[in-house]
């Protein structure tokens, strides 16, 4: 069992054709991932050929893809400006889960194309400006490397990419059912609260770690349903403490502006509600793991 993702995955990649989307294809393939296809327009036909040998069809469209190969998950790798048009082109195929790994998204076509997700209820989104999902040992899509970390029982969710990569790396000897990146821009089409609800359902999750950062009530809305819902020990980690009041840090989320958004108003939240909160990553890490260990 995993969440969102799991060994049966059959992946198809918008821009597959592009440096980027043909590199972390590669990856992909390296990983065992199950990619069947890949979607440029007007590339209908061809096939690319990766290193391994392992040979993949592109198609002109995403409906197209699925109809060939019964495709339900999407990895989209195209210029932030074309991005809005490839996520609705998903969501017009239904495709279940459509992973968006463009930064650079204009927040009004996130709002857009999060808003037609919703209204069509037939596809989840990812992100954008996110590095993915994960399931160890089953399925990647996207850029979480996928020599970090073995299967295991801890969930991740996390804003940051490159924090889900340092946790998963220190924890890679407990392992991880699915560690998911939901991105760290203002507007994302999956919250910490969706996977915190995933993962409380899981059975093969034991317990989860949450990457927070400032900017937003993301993190305080997530722990008030971690007090009311989630039964499973969480740990925590907000980056940000340092960060100047009113100037954007890294992600375009993350801002803090008056009092709202700051670390220390998230922590606080977390650990009001049960949530045992690290003072960095590699103490974050260590609180899972005498998480873990207490659980036997």
């Amino acid at each position: 069992m995993a969440i969102f993702l799991t060994a049966d995955s059959k992946i198809i990649v918008q821009g597959m054709t592009g440096s980027e989307g043909r590199k972390h294809t590669q990856l992909m393939l390296a990983s065992g991932t199950d990619v069947v296809g890949g979607v440029t327009p007007g590339k209908g036909g061809q096939k690319v050929e990766f290193d391994s040998g392992v040979v993949v069809p592109v198609f002109g469209s995403v409906a197209e893809a699925v109809e060939a190969t019964g495709a339900d998950v999407s990895v989209i790798f195209v210029p932030a400006k074309f991005t809005k048009a490839a996520v609705l082109e998903a969501i017009d195929a239904k495709i279940p889960l459509a992973v968006v790994i463009t930064e650079g998204v204009a927040v009004k076509d996130t709002a857009e194309f999060w808003t037609y997700a919703r209204q069509a209820g037939t596809t989840r989104v990812i992100g954008p400006n996110c590095p993915g999902v994960i399931s160890p040992g089953a399925s990647n899509a996207g850029i979480i490397p996928a020599s970090i970390a073995g299967t295991g029982r801890i969930g991740l969710v996390s804003k940051s990419g490159t924090l889900t990569y340092q946790m998963m790396y220190e924890l890679r000897d407990i392992g991880f059912s699915t560690a998911v990146g939901v991105g760290g821009d203002p507007i994302v089409g999956t919250s910490f609260i969706d996977c915190l609800e995933a993962f409380q359902e899981d059975p093969d999750t034991d317990a989860i770690v949450m990457i927070g950062e400032i900017g937003g009530d993301a993190e305080e809305r997530a722990a008030a349903y971690i007090k009311e819902h989630v039964t499973k020990p969480v740990v925590g980690y907000v980056a940000g403490f340092t960060a100047p009041a009113g100037k954007t840090m890294g992600h375009a989320g993350a801002i803090v502006s008056g009092s709202s958004g700051t670390a220390a108003a998230k922590k606080e939240a977390l650990e009001a509600a049960g949530v045992k909160v690290g003072k960095t990553p590699s103490a974050t890490a260590d609180l899972m793991r005498t998480v873990m260990k207490s659980l036997g």
